[in-house]
């Protein structure tokens, strides 16, 4: 199985995950940001990873330090899980639909760190979530996962399906790119490592 565990203890944060990338049993998420919450649950179902996160942090500052932590703390955890990632199919992506809304993501786990991120967040705040610090997100978990992640809004209007339908699509395409294909021999590059 590919699992793994983070603790990440900082001044502002306390974050314990763990990911498992092959049995999607147990989710089971609290961050104390509500909507970002139902972000990870939507990632995790979508992508169909077994996903714990106890996240605590500096709230009464804002929520971005939480937020960008716990994609610290899940890049760390897709990139321990993976091992050498051998047999993976590398590449993922998605289109993702709700209501007015589509939105693609697209990944290679490539090794190499890089993010694009094209979306228009009008609404500001979703509840207790500021919706900037999606992005923030994206970048922290695409960094420290060290993949490539080509993350965009193509069209909508709802802020909420928005941000809701990039977490989902980013699950997809992950799960599509962690997938094992038995007819991949050794890693998927012709430098022979990722």
């Amino acid at each position: 199985m590919r699992i793994a565990e983070i603790k990440r203890i900082t001044k502002e944060t306390q974050i314990t995950l763990s990911l498992n990338l092959d049995n999607y049993d147990t989710i089971d998420i609290d961050t104390g940001i509500g909507f970002f919450d139902h972000m990870l649950d939507a990632f995790a179902r979508h992508g169909r990873f077994g996903l714990v996160v106890k996240a605590t942090g500096d709230l009464t500052v804002d929520p971005h330090h939480t937020t960008e932590d716990v994609g610290i703390a899940l890049g760390l955890a897709l990139k321990q899980a993976l091992g050498d990632k051998a047999g993976i199919e590398r590449f993922g992506s998605a289109l993702i639909p709700l209501d007015e809304t589509l939105s693609r993501v697209v990944v290679d786990l490539s090794g190499r760190a890089y993010l694009v991120f094209d979306a228009e967040l009008l609404n500001q705040r979703l509840g207790d979530y500021d919706t900037e610090v999606t992005e923030d997100f994206f970048q922290a978990f695409a960094f420290n996962a060290e993949l490539n992640c080509h993350a965009a809004v193509l069209y909508g209007r709802n802020t909420h399906h928005k941000v809701e339908t990039l977490f989902k699509a980013l699950g997809r395409a992950l799960r599509a790119a962690v997938t094992i294909n038995d007819e991949i021999k050794g890693v998927p590059s012709t430098k022979g490592v990722i």
